[in-house]
């Protein structure tokens, strides 16, 4: 069967709408063309790329007559870049889009009621400045054709780095600390890893910030092994020109000697201050009258710690969690995919004991050593999967729940971690999801456990793209 349309091929199109992944939907008599960097009402010239029997590709070539919600991006290079799906599209209405996406998913996937939907989800949570919110960036480097080293991020798709040292989202020292690291390299001779070739010493270049503390994290991944305690050519000089930097506490490097898209090596050496730094967040439960500001948990963060990559937001979605919790600190808590005990450490405060589950060993040792710092004695942490840590100690110790807490990886929970959950019959449920499509085929079958949905709210905790987290409060049905 021939198609409608030919690669190459001009067409003019008005987008009409935008797929949960950010790409434009235009349609000419009815036949939908898919277009990466359209924003909702442009009017677009565009080159056909891809046919399909029901709907084609095309590449943006033109905008002919911009949509009034199209923005001038603050990044020249968000195009080749692909982190920032969204950056051409006005910030108040990437909320209205991300809102959108949490309710169709509920509404299509998880098969509830449009009125329902509608009648317990609250507004979508945004920044007030949505640029240089993230608080940790993996830099790859490379070389350019004249083979000064790099850094920057890969395009879309591929393994080309396009060199950029200053990206809006991240902070601003990301800039000062990558030119200190280029300078260095090219003054040194210190060559750029190759990845099809598996050679050169620099691989990345991670950078951590603590927002609250300002305390500076560095770690050079390097295919490469000590001498002693020499890990780079004249080690010194990169050393005193990193520690001048206002806010640096930790210099490291991560040996990565693999040929692997794995960014961090299992080897991590200290190099210069100390291996970790700290920060805090400072979470409230206003709804339940128990205000935990000015009381913050302090954190220590190392290279591999897992931390969420936005404490602006983290504070409003941890905030949100813990009051849609209503703790009243007679409760036992089980918070599932606990990670470093972030959210754990907040229940601990308000109910009478809390258990944190997570599958990474190193996670849970960063927990317990949490809880040590911040004076926090009525929370347990235990090493492995949900799905078999819960049913051991829910049949065979008899730990029940009043309340679960459960923020899992992207593909949601796991089927025998949520019939657990039922079985254990917690009166309330507090589902924290930064996949809303598997947010709602587990509410699905929560719901048809015994459960209702209480409240839904989205929380933007990354701006400029298409990812949206969600929190979703359920009670038991009695």
């Amino acid at each position: 069967m021939s198609m409608p349309y030919e690669k190459n091929q001009i067409l003019t199109v008005e987008i009409e709408d935008i797929t949960s992944e950010g790409e434009g939907i235009g349609k000419i008599s009815g036949y939908p063309f898919f277009v990466k960097d359209a924003v909702i009402g442009d009017t677009v010239q565009i080159r056909v790329t891809r046919t399909k029997k029901n709907y084609a590709y095309g590449r943006l070539e033109k905008v002919v007559e911009p949509s009034p919600f199209r923005v001038e991006p603050i990044c020249g290079f968000h195009k080749q870049c692909g982190g920032c799906q969204i950056q051409a599209m006005d910030y108040e209405r990437q909320l209205e889009f991300k809102q959108s996406k949490v309710r169709n998913n509920l509404v299509r996937i998880g098969g509830f009621d449009a009125e329902f939907i509608d009648g317990v989800m609250e507004p979508v949570v945004g920044m007030e400045d949505p640029f240089h919110y993230r608080n940790k960036a993996q830099y790859p480097i490379g070389k350019d054709k004249e083979g000064k080293p790099i850094a920057g991020f890969y395009a879309g798709r591929t393994h080309s780095i396009i060199a950029n040292t200053d990206c809006g989202l991240g902070v601003l020292e990301n800039k000062e600390i990558l030119e200190t690291v280029l300078s260095y390299m090219e003054e040194n001779h210190v060559p750029a890893y190759e990845e099809a070739a598996g050679e050169g010493l620099i691989r990345h270049v991670l950078i951590r910030k603590g927002f609250y503390s300002g305390e500076i994290m560095v770690c050079l991944v390097i295919s490469g092994k000590k001498r002693g305690s020499v890990f780079l050519p004249s080690q010194e000089k990169l050393i005193c020109d990193l520690s001048r930097i206002k806010g640096m506490t930790s210099i490291s490097v991560s040996i990565n000697t693999e040929k692997t898209n794995v960014i961090m090596g299992k080897e991590i050496h200290t190099i210069w201050g100390r291996s970790t730094i700290n920060d805090t967040i400072f979470v409230r439960d206003a709804e339940n009258g128990f205000e935990l500001q000015g009381k913050g948990i302090t954190f220590a963060i190392s290279p591999l710690s897992f931390y969420q990559v936005n404490p602006v937001q983290t504070e409003k979605l941890y905030s949100l969690a813990l009051s849609y919790a209503g703790l009243t600190g007679k409760e036992t808590v089980w918070d599932l995919y606990c990670g470093i005990g972030t959210i754990s450490l907040f229940l601990a405060g308000r109910a009478k004991e809390v258990y944190g589950v997570e599958i990474v060993p190193q996670a849970i040792r960063d927990a317990k050593e949490n809880a040590l710092r911040n004076g926090i004695g009525n929370a347990a942490f235990f090493v492995g999967k949900a799905e078999e840590v819960l049913p051991e100690k829910f049949e065979k110790e008899n730990i029940y729940a009043d309340v679960i807490m459960v923020d899992p990886p992207r593909k949601g929970c796991d089927a025998a971690c949520l019939e657990t959950m039922l079985k254990m019959r917690p009166e309330r449920i507090v589902y924290v999801s930064c996949d809303s499509a598997t947010l709602a085929r587990d509410l699905k079958v929560l719901c048809g456990g015994g459960y209702e949905i209480k409240r839904v709210r989205a929380v933007d905790m990354f701006p400029m793209t298409v990812h949206v987290e969600t929190v979703v409060s359920l009670i038991r049905i009695k």
